[in-house]
């Protein structure tokens, strides 16, 4: 196994995604500066202050109200960033903002139109659709209202300014909108999440209770019948305890098994985590389709084992190899001496296989376990990179399937199809 990477924390690594609050003062800092790069569109009126010809009661006025405007602006973002307040304590910033544009529009000049784009955009954040679907045109009637004073632009005026902030609101608006089915999809998952495990949880009590529940009545009236038995009878209450310890071993083994049938990893259960871990680590992943079904040919066994090296394998990925692609595989494969083994593949682009040192404890385990599956577990650098590639083998326990008809993940099935690229560390 590779050396390890020290990786910082995922909160403070991953940028916050659409739709989310940022959880930490890194990430509020990001989505500040992304606020902050749209006030750039304000050098138009700020270029006009410091240029020549205006004069100081004009400059003062057009410092003090724009600072007022950005105020307020950046008051309705990152209060509605953070907190999310009442729809009826938005509407006084609004209001504010819409009047500094029309006031410092009519008094100040024609370049100062570009606040109401602001003010547009502004109320599509805050304000519910139902709202700022009327709230845009309204704002937008105004811009037109007041940009007719000036004769100068009004030959092009509505598509310089007015134009943008009707599009710019209504494009807002589906931003919006697709926040919002973001977190409900969000909220989706995570029930669906939470249902998935109370499910598998009352199915482990049924099963346990229709293990033990003969059991242990069986038990409890042998016990009683031996307590009868004694002292009179020793050698039938014997006979009981003997029961008992007979019974009770068979109740033992039963839960053993039931345990370990829940614990047995799956290919497309490690699969999903394999997605999830690559994803959050910005590693790109291009997943064989053979992997997301019911593997032919494989036992319980031999799908754990090429389970335990699918985690195995991606665990490395992720924590050591410094790639941005992943590739798995799922093939089968003839050997020399006629034994057909299934192949699960991963391979990586990332630093490849370090010289001169042996396998880590991970491998060394996945070896292991292999051989316990009468499979094997081959490493070295992936082809045509210099990345690692690591391959598990177990013997397929079914008839093969005929050249003609081959299986899924065979070398001759459909070209993997490619995951979406992702972020952050694990």
């Amino acid at each position: 196994m590779r050396p390890v990477e020290t990786k910082s924390a995922p909160d403070d690594r991953n940028p916050v995604l659409i739709g989310q609050r940022p959880h930490s003062r890194r990430q509020a800092l990001r989505k500040s500066m992304w606020i902050g790069i749209w006030l750039l569109y304000l050098a138009g009126p700020v270029g006009e202050l410091t240029g020549h010809g205006v004069t100081t009661a004009d400059r003062i006025w057009g410092f003090v109200g724009l600072a007022l405007f950005v105020l307020a602006y950046i008051i309705l973002i990152v209060r509605h960033m953070w907190r999310r307040p009442p729809v009826s304590l938005r509407y006084s910033p609004l209001a504010a903002m819409l009047a500094l544009s029309v006031a410092l529009t009519w008094t100040l000049g024609s370049s100062w139109l570009v606040l109401f784009i602001f003010t547009s955009v502004a109320s599509a954040v805050v304000l519910p659709w139902q709202r700022s679907r009327w709230a845009i045109p309204l704002i937008t009637v105004v811009l037109i209202a007041v940009g007719a004073r000036y004769a100068e632009i009004r030959n092009y005026y509505l598509f310089a300014y007015a134009l943008p902030a009707l599009g710019s609101g209504f494009v807002m608006i589906g931003v919006q909108n697709l926040v919002r089915t973001s977190q409900e999809l969000r909220v989706a998952r995570e029930e669906v999440a939470r249902l998935a495990a109370n499910e598998e949880r009352l199915r482990l009590a049924r099963d346990l209770h229709d293990l033990l529940g003969h059991s242990l009545s069986l038990i409890t009236l042998k016990s009683e019948l031996a307590g009868r038995m004694l002292p009179d009878r020793p050698e039938d209450a014997a006979k009981q305890v003997a029961d008992i310890e007979q019974v009770s071993r068979q109740a033992l083994v039963d839960v053993r098994e039931a345990v370990t049938g829940y614990r047995r990893p799956r290919l497309a259960v490690e699969l999903a985590g394999a997605r999830a871990a690559l994803r959050t680590a910005g590693i790109a992943l291009t997943a064989d389709p053979a992997l997301e079904g019911e593997p032919r040919g494989l036992t319980a066994d031999t799908e754990g084992a090429l389970a335990w090296a699918l985690r195995e394998a991606v665990t490395n990925v992720v924590r050591h190899s410094g790639a941005r692609h992943c590739e798995l595989l799922l093939t089968e494969e003839w050997e020399a001496d006629d034994r057909h083994y299934v192949r699960l593949t991963v391979n990586d682009d990332g630093e490849g296989p370090l010289r001169g040192r042996h396998d880590g404890n991970g491998l060394a385990g996945l070896r292991e376990r292999l051989a316990l599956a009468d499979g094997r577990l081959e490493t070295g650098q992936t082809p045509g990179s210099r990345g690692f590639a690591l391959r598990a083998y177990v013997p397929r326990t079914t008839p093969a399937a005929s050249p003609e008809d081959p299986i899924p993940g065979s070398d001759t099935s459909p070209e993997p199809v490619t995951g979406p690229p992702v972020n952050g560390p694990v």
